[in-house]
């Protein structure tokens, strides 16, 4: 357990004065004598002498919990991961029909989608983003798994692989308040085209300048990556893991295919197709998500699966001001109650 104001526990010192103070009290008292025909009597009518104590044993308790409670504990709580938004984004090249993974990785791949939508819990949100020489939003984050199984269903493969516009059309609909531009940052000034509309709406969301955070600390949402790792085009692919890295988004990276997988293509030109680990590995690495290399459909999908459980819960620091006070609400109404009950007044 860890504290926000830990100064403020200087005040627990205080505690052990109250229970000096309440015998001192016990003491001090009088008690104007009576005629009683027997003890007996006396002892019926007084009731057990140690109910006398238990109240005021609940309101230090009570106390106790309060002053814990002002010095703000946080302590890490296994909690639902609660308003969280997984971005799937897929590699949709037309590398993707190589069949080093059967019947080719492209299939496999939404095979292992849908079985991944299978295994994320309902109340988290799974969006999809698709990219081959650029990437497009082809479902917003939802609960509506039919809706992102149609999307899965209804990818058509292009040509290109841009995997950084990928990373940053995911962390555009993950931070919508950021101002995160892919046309912007790809053209810059020389962007042409576009209408009054278009530039009275880039205004009004201008970038935001963000202060870096530990890469992997945003819980709150995480990008899943499925490619073969060779781009040809678009942003920078680190550039845009050091985007994911400084707003703590952590990219799981799945690798597929062989590192000698094939396609002829065009007039039966043989194009190698070879999975580009490394450019892969330094995309996780950078953002502090994982790796995984899956080769077969098989073990892509064991790798969905495995991510799937992970995003269920998650271990945050939870500060516990609320519950502490809550809890010392409860015991000072305990004794209250009690002391109602046994003496029919608050002692």
């Amino acid at each position: 357990m860890q504290f926000l104001w830990p100064q403020n526990l200087w005040w627990m010192l205080l505690l052990p004065l109250l229970p000096l103070l309440y015998l001192w009290l016990l003491r001090r008292r009088g008690k104007p004598a009576i005629v009683m025909s027997s003890l007996r009597v006396a002892r019926a009518a007084a009731g057990p002498t140690w109910r006398r104590h238990v109240p005021p044993a609940l309101v230090l308790l009570a106390l106790a919990l309060l002053l814990l409670a002002l010095a703000r504990p946080t302590a890490p709580v296994a909690l639902p991961w609660a308003k969280t938004t997984v971005m799937l984004a897929m590699d949709i090249s037309r590398s993707m029909r190589v069949n080093d993974v059967e019947p080719t990785r492209m299939v496999a791949a939404q095979e292992a989608a849908k079985a991944f939508l299978n295994e994320v819990p309902r109340h988290i949100d799974v969006g999809l983003v698709t990219f081959a020489g650029t990437a497009q939003v082809a479902q917003q984050a939802t609960i509506d798994r039919p809706s992102l199984v149609g999307a899965i269903d209804a990818i058509q493969m292009q040509y290109g692989t841009a995997i950084g516009n990928a990373i940053v059309v995911s962390l555009a609909e993950l931070f919508p308040d950021h101002g995160i531009d892919l046309a912007e940052m790809t053209y810059g000034s020389r962007r042409q085209g576009r209408s009054l509309d278009e530039r009275a709406a880039k205004s009004a969301v201008a970038p935001k300048q963000i202060t870096p955070v530990a890469p992997g600390s945003y819980d709150a949402a995480a990008i899943i990556l499925l490619s073969d790792g060779r781009r040809t085009t678009g942003i920078d692919t680190q550039q845009a893991a050091k985007m994911a890295a400084d707003r703590g988004v952590k990219i799981h990276v799945i690798g597929l295919g062989t590192p000698d997988g094939h396609l002829a293509m065009g007039e039966g030109m043989a194009i190698y197709l070879k999975l580009d680990e490394p450019a892969l590995r330094e995309v996780a690495e950078v953002t502090g998500g994982e790796y995984h290399h899956a080769a077969t459909a098989e073990a892509l999908r064991s790798v969905y699966q495995d991510l799937g459980s992970r995003v269920q819960t998650r271990k945050r620091d939870t500060e516990l001001t609320a519950l502490l006070s809550g809890a010392a609400a409860l015991v000072l109404v305990l004794g209250a109650g009690l002391s109602l009950l046994w003496f029919g007044r608050v002692t």
